[in-house]
């Protein structure tokens, strides 16, 4: 198949996966997985495997809710001071997006008892010869309106 070409910003020509490409089922499962597997780590504080999940690279970046976490050794640092108490929380919705075999995007809403607002989560997933790996992540909180 052939990349489709769109308008990009400013009037530049991009590629896009075919139609085809997008949401091939294989891959939108295996990418739903390696969600509920980062979720049962982050909720068990399971720091080795949240460790793992993350592409060990300088170019690794997690956004949180009060951090800004550059490479590899920042985020790692982070999880391993991290208090292992609080971390329950309910996800509400997970989209999973896959562009191809080797790349997806998870979009996660969540609630936490006792913490008003609605968490945002999304993380990108690369796959390397590895294995799938995290190289981007964003964690926030809305707050209640009212």
């Amino acid at each position: 198949m052939t990349a489709r070409r769109s308008p990009g910003p400013a009037g530049t020509a991009t590629s896009s996966p075919a139609a085809g490409q997008v949401n091939l089922p294989g891959t939108v499962a295996e990418v739903r997985a390696l969600a509920d597997a980062y979720e049962a780590a982050l909720t068990g504080n399971d720091v080795p495997v949240l460790e793992a999940l993350f592409w060990n690279a300088p170019h690794t970046v997690r956004v949180g809710a009060g951090e800004e976490l550059f490479g590899t050794e920042e985020i790692a640092a982070f999880r391993r001071a991290r208090p292992a108490v609080g971390l329950d929380r309910t996800r509400v919705r997970t989209e999973v997006t896959t562009f191809g075999t080797d790349m997806g995007v998870t979009t996660t809403l969540f609630v936490r008892d006792g913490v008003p607002g609605t968490g945002r989560q999304t993380q990108t997933w690369i796959r390397f010869p590895q294995g799938w790996r995290v190289v981007s992540a964003h964690v926030s909180q809305r707050p209640t309106s009212g």
